[in-house]
């Protein structure tokens, strides 16, 4: 009997449950199936979830102060700062194309993101002025910024700070990283030593902290994220961050003793500080309205600009530079913490190439057969200067007074220790075994008010440390002592008190190089 297909469609169907309860094979056992599988799409897993980017949430709650270090690549590969990278599993990127960019470009994200209240203020109107009548400034501070401002903006939306904040470093320094104010204050965030220091900061001889782009802007959020706890308020933070949190602490004292407010425009405030909010206000309406300005606000893509690439060892900034086919310039407005024209292996494992750069900067580190370091350290001798030195190394004296941070003021004395070019193409560097001597561990600050001091009898450390307005712990430190004994005609690196303490955060930003 031969049923006819509706037929045969309704038998299966009565009579499934008995055939697999017998155990009737109910797939064909044909192996030469005609049927063709796309094996792209044959998948044991579940097919991956492609999440959307989520916008910034205006909740100005404190997040806890990030401890997340800088990254050590060292055993894994770099990845893009602050972005995930795109899924590999072609399963997932064949069924699920990548959502559209939920914003146009990274201005439209930071304007997303702000929640601060608005100062309305006079004051507010004469800083837009300020900005409106120098657009060659505002346009050199736009075009610093755009290397930078994602990695900002990535992490204020982590933490869960108004994207304000984004726009802090144009009146801090105008984006500029090489910045260095009168009082000392260094780097796009204008950290003083002091204050640098207490939030991780390494700074020395080879290596300012306060000028890396990336340590220097944790550690700002740090800072900013604290001064939000301890008063409650991000207009009072800001205003702690400008002139030191002791300062606002005391006016906020003298308003609660005298029944009055103790907001942010309620107490009495330096100045500058005064001025500060309705600065970045000023910034802000120029950003959210840029039909101010006389020229076009370029857009700037929402993605990352950089990325992290191990350090192979001691390198010349030339040569890393050269190694990425950029100019010496571009490579140090990503990397301009190495204060020296060589950067030091055990300051920092990391430097910040351009994320179109990194495979070109490995592809000739793999076929380079130069050396990677021209420099040594010398110790000057007795009745050596700086002229015969410069000659000797074939150095300009200039350039020898640059790469060494000496000012003409400055006196050298015997035993100091100087970096200095190679001699010959075959000569090695001694850099491993002298780069950490007490000559290199000074901060700058501490640097230029250096003397090297030479143990009388009846000298101790606490005479020494006394008349030098310093500690004994910082004098064994710097020197490598582990005991308190000290012999006559020993030789000591001393820095007097040029890196004491200060309250102020840091202030007056030189505008030269702006």
């Amino acid at each position: 009997m031969t049923l006819k297909p509706p037929l045969v469609a309704i038998a299966l169907l009565l009579l499934t449950p008995y055939a697999s309860a017998a155990g009737w094979p109910l797939t064909p056992s044909n192996p030469t199936s005609s049927t063709v599988v796309n094996p792209k799409l044959v998948t044991t897993d579940p097919p991956p979830t492609v999440v959307a980017p989520s916008a910034p949430v205006p909740v100005w709650e404190s997040a806890p102060a990030s401890t997340t270090p800088v990254a050590d690549a060292a055993n894994s590969e770099p990845p893009l700062l602050g972005n995930a990278r795109p899924s590999a599993d072609p399963v997932g990127q064949l069924l699920d194309p990548p959502p559209p960019p939920k914003y146009r470009d990274l201005w439209e994200r930071i304007r997303a993101g702000f929640a601060l209240n608005e100062v309305n203020s006079s004051l507010v109107a004469r800083h837009e002025a300020w900005y409106l009548n120098r657009p060659e400034y505002v346009q050199r501070m736009i075009e610093r910024s755009r290397l930078y401002l994602y990695f900002v903006v990535e992490e204020l939306e982590k933490r869960k700070m108004p994207t304000e904040i984004a726009l802090l470093p144009m009146i801090e320094s105008a984006y500029n990283p090489q910045a260095y104010s009168r009082m000392r204050a260094a780097g796009m965030w204008q950290f003083i030593s002091s204050t640098g220091k207490k939030y991780g900061l390494q700074q020395n001889f080879w290596y300012d902290g306060r000028r890396d782009v990336l340590a220097a802007t944790y550690a700002a959020l740090d800072y900013l994220q604290s001064l939000y706890e301890q008063f409650g308020s991000w207009e009072l933070a800001l205003a702690a961050y400008n002139c030191g949190e002791h300062g606002v602490e005391r006016a906020i004292v003298r308003n609660r003793a005298r029944h009055k407010k103790t907001d942010y425009f309620s107490i009495k405030l330096p100045r500058e500080t005064r001025n500060y909010l309705p600065k970045l206000q000023a910034v802000k309406n120029i950003i959210s309205q840029p039909d101010m300005l006389d020229f076009a606000l370029d857009s700037i893509p929402d993605q990352p600009y950089f990325t992290v690439v191990n350090a192979p060892g001691h390198m010349d900034i030339a040569k890393a530079a050269k190694l990425a086919d950029m100019p010496v310039e571009e490579f140090r407005s990503l990397n301009p913490a190495y204060s020296r024209p060589v950067i030091i292996r055990a300051n920092t494992r990391q430097i910040l190439l351009p994320i179109d750069k990194v495979d070109e900067f490995h592809a000739n580190l793999e076929q380079n057969g130069e050396p990677l370091v021209t420099w040594q350290t010398y110790a000057m001798k007795n009745g050596e200067t700086l002229e015969s030195v410069a000659q000797k190394f074939n150095i300009g004296m200039d350039r020898l007074q640059e790469v060494n941070g000496l000012s003409g003021r400055k006196r050298v004395q015997p035993g100091q220790m100087l970096l200095v070019p190679l001699e010959g193409e075959d000569a090695e560097t001694n850099l491993d075994e002298t780069y950490n001597l007490s000559d290199f561990k000074a901060s700058p600050e501490e640097s230029a008010a250096s003397v090297r001091y030479r143990v009388r009898p009846g000298d101790t450390l606490s005479t020494i440390a006394r008349k030098h307005h310093t500690s004994v712990a910082r004098i064994k430190t710097l020197n490598g002592l582990k005991s308190n004994e000290l012999r006559v005609g020993q030789s000591l690196v001393i820095y007097t008190g040029a890196g004491a303490t200060r309250h102020t955060h840091r202030r007056h930003v030189r505008r030269a190089s702006n």
